[in-house]
């Protein structure tokens, strides 16, 4: 991570500092997704089963996790850890609670009335990334705005572990967050299944969350094709910036970053604060903080392109 000082750049370096890192979705990443939406929609479950095998080197005999598997994971995670996840999700409820639309009506003239009429989205499939970075956070962000705008099936799907299940922090998540149905599939294999349908999952009508540049891409095809399902967006490789001035704590800060950075290579990674002294603290704390995390590769390779920008204003 680099230290730049916004007043000495002029406008093309201030676009270059601020551009994000280029992640191409290239002809063979798009043809292979095509192949395997194509096959599950032909073939179902025994294409889920196939692909989970090639490509997670787990064999599965179905994909679906029982709701009392996720209740014994909320029941074996340790009393602190629940209590966090029950803080996290108290705050994103007092989030979101205000953010719902609200009906009414107006009469703007004799005999017209005009309303504003809302339902929430009869089913969502949520993808939450597992593997080697499962994302409990996306689990917390996805369903609980889900559960409050009333979707009446709420389907998470996420990548088996080489055991064949998922990381029970994913199903403690899932089942603190009353998520109705829990599939252990991922990839593209696993939107395909939310799009299309098979014999034991059944279609959505709106697909959330992260994933890779195969899951990107595939979310993308079956939202073009006609009568597929609608999505969130386009998602592409994490980024954050983190506005700090003179009372921010460098630690917190770093945390932060690095949060983002793990994610992925291509993730990009600001901070704007408001001295070089500050600058500095926060690159030793991320320095100091990168050793104790098992995914320190990815964060370096992120911060490599991130940048901490200081200015006065």
């Amino acid at each position: 991570m680099r230290i730049v000082d916004w007043k000495s750049l002029d406008a093309a370096g201030r676009g270059q500092v601020l551009a994000r890192p280029i992640a191409a979705t290239d002809d063979k990443v798009r043809t292979r997704v095509r192949r395997i939406l194509d096959d599950v929609c032909v073939r179902g479950d025994a294409a889920l089963v196939e692909y989970t095998r090639r490509f997670d080197k787990v064999a599965l005999d179905g994909t679906l996790v029982a709701k009392e598997t996720a209740k014994l994971a909320w029941a074996a995670l340790p009393e602190d850890e629940r209590a966090a996840l029950r803080q996290a999700k108290a705050n994103i409820e007092a989030y979101h609670k205000p953010q719902s639309p609200q009906p009414y009506t107006v009469k703007p003239m004799d005999g017209v009335v005009c309303r504003r009429v809302v339902r929430a989205i009869e089913s969502v499939g949520l993808y939450v990334p597992g593997g080697s970075a499962p994302l409990v956070s996306s689990v917390l962000m996805l369903a609980i705005p889900a559960k409050l705008a009333g979707v009446k099936r709420v389907v998470m799907v996420s990548p088996p572990a080489a055991d064949g299940g998922l990381d029970p922090r994913i199903l403690a998540a899932a089942y603190l967050c009353e998520v109705d149905e829990i599939y252990a599939v991922g990839g593209a294999q696993a939107i395909g299944a939310l799009a299309y349908g098979t014999t034991s999952i059944d279609k959505v009508m709106k697909i959330f969350g992260p994933g890779n540049i195969y899951v990107a891409e595939a979310k993308a095809q079956v939202a073009s094709a006609q009568g597929g399902p609608a999505i969130d967006l386009p998602a592409g490789p994490s980024e954050v910036m983190v506005l700090a001035d003179a009372q921010a704590n460098a630690g917190f800060v770093a945390a932060d970053l690095l949060a983002q950075a793990e994610h992925d290579p291509l993730a990009q990674c600001l901070c704007v604060c408001s001295s070089e002294d500050l600058a500095r603290r926060i690159m030793a704390q991320i320095e100091a903080q990168l050793l104790d995390l098992s995914r320190q590769d990815i964060a370096r390779a992120s911060l490599a392109h991130g940048r901490i920008v200081v200015s006065e204003k």
